[in-house]
């Protein structure tokens, strides 16, 4: 079988798909390699994230990586968002194929994205290192 259990299941049933209307951060990256476009969407009350939301434009695997780091994130400190990898993404879907990997890294990203946005609006001073881009080297888009 190319996709785990995890994978299908998020693909079908995704979790927390949408848009916050309000929201307190919003992170949209994109591969043009693929053309995978994610946004996610952050709710965050007292540097939690009450709620959050994505919405993506993309194949299973990124439908099912998005969905995946939403659950991962929502609950947690903002700062602890910022820890979320791709390979705990990949790792939460019981594995991607290697040429889906990169939808993980896009995952990873867009949630980067939000929190930079969030901590933008609010002046929140930051490290920019935290917000460098990622890349895998097993698929052919980050080659």
């Amino acid at each position: 079988m190319l996709y785990s259990e995890k994978v299908m299941d998020h693909f079908r049933n995704p979790r927390n798909l949408g848009k916050i209307e309000d929201a307190d951060g919003v992170g949209e990256v994109g591969n043009a390699t693929c053309g995978d476009i994610m946004k996610i969407y952050l709710k965050i009350k007292d540097g939690i994230i009450e709620d959050v939301k994505f919405n993506t434009f993309g194949c299973g695997s990124a439908i099912a990586s998005s969905s995946m780091a939403t659950e991962m994130i929502k609950g947690q400190k903002v700062e602890d968002a910022l820890q979320l990898s791709n390979r705990a993404v990949v790792e939460a879907l019981d594995g991607l194929p290697a040429h889906k990997i990169h939808c993980s890294v896009l995952a990873e990203e867009a949630v980067k994205a939000a929190v930079k946005d969030y901590y933008d609006k609010n002046k929140i001073p930051y490290d920019p290192e935290l917000f460098k881009e990622s890349h895998c080297e097993s698929c052919e888009a980050c080659k």
